[in-house]
């Protein structure tokens, strides 16, 4: 893609760095097991998202903080190295954002995170709404405070941003954020948490109720993608045999901002953010797995 003719994206959101550890099995509480592999691989959902939408072909600006330990160095190194426009990224006393990721043998995976530096993004700071100035998608996470969140999403609506949320991990949603986002993007699981409703079709229902659109994803089953006043649509996800799943969400949501930033319809915005995501889930890690423009076009 022509770089000069790439959508401006920004990201407002979390950066850590992944310690994963591969196992056949993830220890049960009070085990101890013996892990075939480890890895040191920068992540957090909101980089995470950035890298997957800057590969997928977007111009990128990221919006966060990292510590001013070796890892925030690492953390904005990487981002840069991806082409992402990171002055809106602050440096502040303390630890880096830090996920431990326990990786099983089928790719299921399971990840506690401490948020470090993350846990100082509460408001927006002079020069973040410049950044957001113009851009035409804005994707917000909540591994950051709420108060940043909610602050983002109002900036994001007042400048004709198209807002997605992942609300990953799942939390009760306020009114001041839910206004504020045009898309919400979570898996089934956190759906079902938001919603009280284990159904991916009810809880997508329920979803339309607070926001303009919603996508559900499935997993090997796919997404569901719902707008008001419309019927929902399943998209099958592209069949392949994963290797680790980190990520694979993400990946998904960067690449399905991208291609709407675009002018593409939803169906085929989903039909782009599946491929990628299978891409994905067939490579070890998290950033380090999400695939390029030119990987996708050809899938």
């Amino acid at each position: 893609m022509n770089r000069a003719s790439a959508p401006r994206i920004a990201v407002f959101g979390s950066v850590n760095m992944d310690l994963v550890a591969y196992v056949d099995v993830a220890p049960a509480s009070g085990e101890t097991v013996q892990g075939r592999e480890f890895r040191q691989i920068p992540g957090g959902k909101g980089a995470n998202q950035a890298v997957a939408a800057a590969r997928a072909g977007a111009e990128v600006a990221f919006l966060g903080a990292v510590g001013d330990d070796a890892f925030g160095v690492q953390l904005r190194t990487t981002l840069v190295d991806h082409g992402i426009e990171v002055s809106g990224l602050r440096t502040v006393a303390g630890t880096s954002g830090v996920a431990h990721i326990v990786v099983e043998g089928d790719g299921a995976n399971s990840i506690i995170v401490v948020p470090g530096a993350n846990g100082t993004v509460t408001a927006l700071r002079e020069g973040d709404i410049q950044l957001l100035d113009g851009v035409r998608a804005l994707l917000l996470q909540l591994e950051t405070p709420m108060s940043g969140v909610v602050a983002a999403a109002r900036a994001g609506r007042s400048l004709g941003a198209t807002t997605v949320l992942t609300p990953a991990p799942a939390r009760p949603l306020p009114p001041e954020l839910l206004e504020c986002v045009d898309v919400i993007l979570p898996n089934q699981h956190e759906a079902a948490a938001i919603t009280g409703q284990d159904d991916p079709e009810r809880a997508l229902a329920a979803l339309l109720e607070t926001v303009p659109e919603a996508v559900v994803t499935l997993g090997a089953d796919g997404v569901l993608y719902g707008r008001r006043g419309a019927d929902p649509v399943r998209v099958p996800a592209v069949r392949v045999e994963p290797v680790d799943t980190t990520g694979a969400g993400d990946t998904f949501c960067g690449a399905f901002a991208v291609a709407r930033a675009e002018g593409r319809d939803p169906e085929t915005a989903l039909r782009f953010a599946a491929k990628a995501a299978a891409l994905s889930v067939r490579r070890h890690g998290a950033s380090t797995s999400m695939p390029t423009r030119a990987e996708i076009d050809a899938f």
